[in-house]
């Protein structure tokens, strides 16, 4: 049970990032008539998350080609390896991008920001994963806590009510694309775990915990933008919106447990990615993420918000392969047996 709320903290430390906190991603792709849609999606991502974590047990994986050949087959898990690489370092650079720019709003120069942030992500991996873990289990509590107080105290000093009208769910289909895009990370997070993984009632306790916490966010969250949309369009970060009227401490709070969520999806990035690239390299994980944040850090001078208008989408329609082979998996595998 313990481990499984460990895993079930790396897997929402490693999905609640920038977009997603700040509101952005799921105004994107939810918004009117979507409720249907967020149920759905929680569904699929507790199926998803447990097949992954499933095959990551049973090969004691280290990093996630074997996990891609396992569910694609060996051909096409070289075109996804070659994705998911690109995903995680073209993502990453968008965290390290946004960690520069919500520090500007602490004085701190844009460029300084960015170096803050770059020398913070290669000290966490002066440990080992352990840390990764144990600084999801810290930060992301917090986040989800405050997040929920945050849009639940908006949604009742506003006196809104939520109204789930099933003749009204258009969207429904956006619950596969907004999967597809998040399924990437997933299995480079968790296939690089695969071998700590000690039995699949973690995977159950994971799958399940997170797949719940996120749905339910998920719903008042969109819930809560849908009220306020005729004004969501002048914030960058939907999330200052519904903080607008709230205290200055908790207002403080809130945005530093933002800057937190964009660094612990950049530190599952530069771990998915190093756990890649450790088998081919064979040098210390401190000095793969020395080698793969300075390497990132040229890209950042395109902007958080240029960058994610444009990767999030591509990556949610490129993976919709993936995770309809993900959630075959366990029938066509029953097949086999």
């Amino acid at each position: 049970m313990k481990s499984g709320i460990k895993w079930m903290f790396l897997i929402l430390g490693t999905i609640i990032g920038a977009g997603y906190a700040s509101g952005r991603e799921l105004w994107q792709f939810f918004g009117f008539e979507s409720g249907l849609a967020i149920v759905i999606f929680t569904v699929i991502f507790i199926v998803a998350v447990y097949v992954v974590m499933k095959i990551s047990y049973e090969e004691k994986t280290t990093h996630f080609f074997p996990v891609l050949e396992r569910l694609i087959g060996k051909k096409l898990s070289h075109v996804y390896d070659v994705l998911i690489v690109l995903y995680l370092f073209t993502t990453t650079i968008v965290m390290i991008a946004g960690g520069g720019a919500t520090l500007e709003s602490f004085s701190i120069p844009y460029w300084g920001g960015i170096a803050l942030f770059s020398v913070l992500l290669v000290l966490l991996f002066l440990g080992n994963s352990s840390g990764i873990i144990r600084l999801n289990s810290i930060i992301i509590p917090l986040l989800v806590i405050g997040l929920f107080y945050a849009l639940m105290s908006f949604n009742i000093s506003h006196h809104y009510s939520w109204v789930l009208d099933l003749n009204e769910q258009y969207n429904w289909p956006a619950a596969f694309t907004f999967a597809s895009l998040n399924i990437l990370p997933l299995i480079a997070v968790l296939a690089a775990i695969g071998k700590e993984i000690k039995d699949l009632k973690e995977a159950k306790v994971a799958s399940i915990g997170s797949g719940i916490i996120l749905g339910t966010i998920s719903f008042v969250y969109n819930e809560t933008l849908i009220q306020m949309a005729d004004y969501v369009a002048e914030y960058e970060i939907p999330l200052f919106a519904v903080l607008k009227d709230s205290p200055f401490a908790f207002f403080l709070f809130m945005s530093v447990m933002l800057w937190l969520a964009i660094y612990t999806t950049a530190v599952s990035g530069i771990f998915g990615l190093a756990s890649r690239f450790k088998e081919i390299i064979k040098i210390p994980y401190p000095l793969i993420a020395l080698l793969l944040v300075a390497l990132m850090i040229p890209f950042t001078k395109f902007g958080f918000a240029n960058l994610v208008s444009i990767v999030y989408p591509v990556y949610g329609l490129i993976n919709l392969y993936l995770l309809a082979s993900i959630l075959l998996y366990p029938l066509l595998n029953r097949y086999k047996t």
